[in-house]
Order: structure tokens, then C-alpha cells, then sequence
């Protein structure tokens, strides 16, 4: 019986936020990821991995307006900006893995290959996000520089809650990804499949059961556990910049939390220990998971994802 994995990589995967981002960072982050992300492999199971992009979506986004104010040209929307970070991002993973792979001998063996799929992730058009914006994107900023940002491009800022301000846009809840069966297909054959990138590109169904792209960011996580479920894996697994869920973080009275079963989360989650934008996500789509009928699911600092995965680090939501 194939063990099936699911592992999302938060945006720090790639950048922190105390760097700007150049080529060579990017590798740096993306050959770290990879040493672990091979070592789920060589422990039998099949990959399957997502990944953040709320600081290179929003990037790309500023990328646009600054070539709008130099030389005239037009801002592309935000769901054409969600599929260049998967391109973007896909092939740092892909090529890094693909080189861990072929350093353990692996390649052609136990993983056929490595594989990015552009996915699209189908969203309600009504969904009430729309009216109320919470996706961090992008770099951060002093608040004053924040503010001055959002009066000149009609932004909406709000302070991260792990530092700094940056701009917030929609993020409706996913409900499935078109290119699902495709991405099983490519699993089942031996592949490590990057699929959903940053969520998946947001795209709703019309009238004529036509796919629309919509301006929006989908949660990585919440989008993943979509993905986890609907190929049936074992494990889910959210890798971010925290070592663990912790009860009041933030407060001198701040708890970790190594397990936690569905009943406690949904308690604490209800009683606003997780915020939105940050941990809130991720608990959400650790319930979800779990009551989709996965083994278990974790959340882990992005170093710690192999002894997280042994029990030795992060926590764990099981049932109950």
C-alpha cells in the first residue's frame, strides 16, 4: 500500500521576511527545502508538495505597477500574477529536488521525476472575502511606508502579526482544483508532483460551467488540504516559520501545544487563539483534513520538518 504525503511550504521557503529576494537567495532557500522534502521520499512515501507565495505574488505585483509608472505598460490581474509564482517557484523546487535526487541515487528509481503542475483552484465568486481582505502578500514595510503605498495604489494594509505591515488582499475558500485527476495520475506513476501553488490560480465556475479567473490570492494551506484529501493521503503537513501551535501567542501566558485532537482545535479556534492570516489558516485547514478522514495532520517549523514528521517536533491534530 503507497503511503501518500502532502507537504505545504509557507512563502518563508523561499524568502524571509528581513530579505528583499535575489536569484541566489531564492536558490539558497529552495536547495534547503529540498534536503528535507527528499528525505520524506526516502522514507517511502509519494510526494505530493504545495507551496506559499504571498511575498512573490505580491512582488510580481509591484513589479507591474512599476513598469505602469516607467513605461505605460498594463497591470496584469492578480490570478495571472498567482500563475507566474507557480512557474516562478515550481522550478526552483523542481530543479533543486531533482538535483537532491540524483545526489541519493533516487532518480529512476524509487521517483520517476519531479513535476510542477500549473493548477487552478475553483472559488465561490460570492464568496464574503471578497468584501473583507486578509491575505498578507508581498514584502513588508514600516507602517508609515504602508500607508503611503496604499494611498497611492488603492491598496488595503494591516499589521502582519509577525512583524511589519503589508498589503491584504481577498482570499475566498477553495473548494477543489481542476487539474486533480491529473495530478493523481502523475503520483500513482512515481512522480513528486508541486501542484496549488500559493493555492492554486483562483478561477470560479460561470453560468456556461466556464472557468474565469478572479482577482484574489487562496490560502496555500486551506487549498492544500483540498489537494491532501482529494488524493487521499495519510499525512498533511504545514511547514511555516513557528515551531509549534502555541494558546495566547504573543502573551507572557503563551502555551505550545505538542498534540491537540480535532475537538480541543476547534475549541481553541473558536476562542480566537489563531488569527486569521497567520495560524488561523493553518489550524482551519488541519481540522478540515483530519475530518476529511486523514491520519494526521502537522505543523512544523520549516527546519524541523523530518523530526516533525518522526514526532520529535511541531504539533500534531489527530482525531478525536
Amino acid at each position: 500500500m503507497e503511503k501518500y504525503i502532502v507537504v505545504a511550504v509557507g512563502g518563508n521557503a523561499f524568502q524571509t521576511k528581513n530579505e528583499r529576494g535575489s536569484p541566489e537567495s531564492y536558490w539558497e532557500h529552495a536547495r534547503r527545502s529540498a534536503d528535507f522534502l527528499v528525505r520524506i521520499v526516502e522514507d517511502g512515501y509519494r510526494v505530493a508538495i504545495t507551496h506559499g507565495n504571498g511575498p512573490q505574488v505580491g512582488i510580481i505585483a509591484e513589479w507591474m505597477l512599476a513598469g505602469k509608472s516607467a513605461k505605460g505598460l498594463p497591470v496584469m490581474t492578480l490570478d495571472i500574477a498567482g500563475a507566474m509564482s507557480q512557474g516562478w517557484l515550481g522550478y526552483l523546487l523542481q530543479q533543486t529536488i531533482y538535483n537532491k535526487l540524483i545526489e541519493k541515487g533516487l532518480l529512476g528509481k524509487s521517483v520517476k521525476g519531479v513535476i510542477t503542475v500549473i493548477t487552478q483552484t475553483v472559488v465561490d465568486r460570492g464568496d464574503p472575502a471578497f468584501m473583507n481582505p486578509t491575505k498578507f502578500i508581498g514584502p513588508w514595510y514600516s507602517e508609515e511606508e504602508a500607508k503611503k503605498l496604499a494611498k497611492e495604489h488603492g491598496w488595503v494594509v494591516k499589521p502582519d502579526p509577525r512583524g511589519g505591515w503589508r498589503r491584504v488582499v481577498p482570499s475566498p475558500n477553495p473548494t477543489r482544483q481542476i487539474e486533480i485527476d491529473a495530478i493523481k495520475k502523475l503520483l500513482s506513476e512515481g512522480y513528486i508532483v508541486i501542484a496549488s501553488g500559493g493555492g492554486g490560480i483562483p478561477v470560479y465556475v460561470d453560468e456556461e460551467g466556464k472557468l474565469r479567473g478572479v482577482e484574489a490570492v487562496i490560502d496555500k494551506d486551506l487549498a492544500g488540504e483540498r489537494l491532501a484529501s482529494a488524493i487521499g493521503a495519510e499525512i498533511f503537513m504545514i511547514l511555516t516559520d513557528i515551531d509549534k501551535v502555541y494558546l495566547n501567542y504573543g502573551t507572557p501566558r503563551q502555551k505550545a501545544i505538542d498534540v491537540m485532537t480535532v475537538s480541543e482545535a476547534k475549541k481553541y479556534y473558536e476562542e480566537g487563539h489563531f488569527k486569521p492570516g497567520s495560524m488561523g489558516p493553518k489550524v482551519l485547514a488541519a481540522i478540515r483534513f483530519v475530518e476529511d478522514g486523514g491520519k494526521e495532520a502537522i505543523i512544523a517549523h520549516l527546519f524541523q520538518a523530518y523530526e516533525a514528521l518522526r514526532g520529535k517536533a511541531g504539533t500534531r491534530i489527530v482525531p478525536g
